[in-house]
């Protein structure tokens, strides 16, 4: 066992960052250290079946900490993607895949079953890509996750369904009665609810942190094991558990100690899935094993993209990336193919042919992903999409930059009966704050054209609300110097871009993080008992100095050792100060 260990840790040493580097992600590292280690590459290690089964408690884990961030009321929220996108998905998948299996020759039930199987996809897969991207909460990353969880929720009646459709004895022995499934469920969200809350906060009162790490542990793999001893997946124990305690205090908690377990056993499930590669039936059947990847990812792809923009992915390249994403087949697949051949369903050459498929379609995506998000990015370019015409009245303001403070600016000018013009150069967030109701213009505010479109040379007041600092400066230099007349009022995100901002000779700036602080800091002293004038008193006082510092720094703002000595003698000045007034 020790050799294993030290053979799977040097793999994935090796093959991990050699991947990331040349930007395919960790998961197709992992993979290719599987190939290369397992029974079919260097044959360090033979028993891949019982490593892979061990190691899918890395999908365990996975889904527990999917549970945490997902209370009950955003499941409910997302209900629409979850049954409605996920349902078509999984349903049109099967019947097109079962499609395909009829012409190939496979009989009814086996080809059903065929098309119901390989229209699931990885979740460990697809969630790692995106998560390693931060893109989760992307518009095609929250999709899938929707889609993922009605195809984990999808598992429990297939693997029901799968022994009743072969020998009666088998489906005796495979398949869970209804009211034991039923019981076992309620049980462990009853339990969930009135026992786990409780339990962690007498763990939690003994301040030892190696036993709320064991108990949380042992949350995740007991939900798991109750859900095995019914034949019901054990990642759907693990998600019920994490989705209970998803509103507890222990949430962010029980997320840092499982997070090192899952990170470990999915790097170790991954390697598990490219040891099952079968290299030697790919050679000995190398057209009948890349067709049936080609066709499955194909199928897979078509279905789902004009599902996808059915159900809100507006976007063509956002539509792409998700097809891309789920057009693998899924790690449930190695069991469900296993009780399908243990069924007589499906015969052991045929379900081996079929696994080998899915380990390859699963080796592919991480690269088609790459691909997919190149080619979305390219077809989504700005450069493609021409600017917005403005409207003929000209009005007295204009805000460039209608993100996060150019639309609170926008709603108080709006309440106050004043008109103005928003420019935003973000296509993606023009089209979101449009379906809000909001009027605002696609376009560049560096460009003079533009800007006397949008009345510059008549407006009074030009709220520059732009987040990024380079295209903040580039715009005020464009408005300086081509519309004197405009007065700029400043949003900086922090003390470098208000220096920037002032070098260009604006006088009113106002830093996004200052006022926020501030009232904060007050609140948090009304709530100490510090009296209400003391309060004010030294906030006033703070704010006071600080716009002192920020014009002392301005002139040595390039010189950080200047800058670090003004920095404690303003703070050594205030202290002084409130000790005086003190006293």
């Amino acid at each position: 066992m020790l050799f294993e260990i030290i053979v799977f840790i040097i793999a994935a040493i090796l093959a991990v960052p050699i991947s990331k580097k040349i930007g395919f992600g960790s998961v197709l590292g992992y993979l290719a250290a599987g190939i290369i280690i397992g029974p079919y590459g260097l044959q360090l290690i033979e028993d891949a079946e019982n490593i892979l089964h061990f190691a899918e408690l890395g999908v365990v884990f996975l889904l527990f900490i999917i549970g945490l961030e997902l209370q009950p009321s955003r499941l409910w929220v997302l209900r629409r993607m979850v049954f409605g996108l996920g349902t078509l998905q999984v349903l049109v998948s099967a019947v097109a895949i079962f499609a395909i299996a009829r012409l190939a020759g496979f009989e009814t039930v086996p080809a059903a079953v065929i098309g119901l199987i390989l229209a699931l996809s990885s979740t460990a897969f697809v969630l790692q890509m995106l998560a390693e991207q931060n893109e989760l909460t992307t518009s095609y990353g929250r999709a899938a996750f929707t889609v993922l969880l009605f195809q984990d929720l999808a598992v429990i009646p297939m693997i029901a369904l799968l022994p009743l459709l072969g020998d009666a004895s088998s489906a005796t022995a495979e398949a869970p009665g209804p009211i034991l499934t039923v019981a076992v469920i309620a049980g462990l969200i009853i339990g969930g609810r009135y026992l786990l809350r409780p339990i962690f906060r007498v763990v939690a009162g003994t301040d030892l942190p190696e036993l709320f790490t064991a108990v949380a542990l042992l949350v995740v793999l007991g939900s798991a094991m109750l859900m095995e001893l019914v034949h019901i997946p054990m990642e759907l124990g693990a998600f019920l558990a994490g989705m209970l305690l998803a509103d507890s205090e222990f949430r962010h908690e029980l997320e840092a100690n499982i997070a090192p377990f899952k990170g470990l056993l999915l790097g170790l499930f991954f390697i598990a899935v490219g040891m099952t590669v079968n290299l030697e039936l790919l050679v000995s059947q190398p057209v009948a094993i890349l067709t049936t990847v080609i066709v499955l990812m194909t199928a897979k792809a078509i279905v789902l993209f004009p599902l996808a923009r059915l159900f809100g992915l507006k976007s063509g390249g956002s539509a792409l990336v998700l097809s891309v994403l789920l057009s693998q087949g899924g790690e449930f697949a190695f069991v469900l193919f296993g009780i399908a051949a243990r069924s007589g369903i499906l015969e052991a050459t045929v379900t081996n042919e079929l696994i080998l498929a899915v380990a390859i379609s699963m080796m592919l995506t991480p690269v088609l992903y790459v691909f997919a998000r190149r080619m979305s990015a390219s077809a989504e370019a700005v450069a493609d999409r021409a600017f917005d015409d403005m409207p003929q009245d000209h009005n007295e303001v204009i805000i460039a930059g209608f993100g996060r403070v150019g639309q609170i600016v926008g709603r108080i000018l709006r309440m106050a009966g004043k008109p103005f013009t928003a420019l935003e150069s973000d296509t993606s967030q023009v089209d979101f704050v449009r379906r809000f109701g909001n009027k605002v213009y696609y376009g560049d505010a560096s460009r003079i054209d533009l800007l006397r479109a949008a009345g510059a040379d008549h407006a009074k007041i030009f709220v520059l609300a732009v987040q990024d600092l380079e295209a903040s400066v580039r715009i005020a230099e464009t408005v300086i110097r081509h519309f004197p007349n405009l007065t700029i009022v400043a949003r900086a995100r922090n003390r470098r871009h208000e220096y920037k901002l002032m070098d260009l000779g604006i006088k009113n700036i106002w830093r996004e993080t200052l006022l926020s602080s501030i009232d904060l800091s007050k609140h948090i002293m009304r709530d100490l008992g510090v009296a209400q004038d003391d309060v004010e008193h030294i906030a006033n006082v703070f704010r006071e100095r600080d716009r002192k510092l920020i014009i002392e720094q301005h002139a040595i703002h390039d010189d950080e050792e200047k800058l670090i000595q003004t920095s404690q003698e303003t703070a050594r000045e205030l202290d002084s100060l409130m000790r005086r007034e003190a006293d």
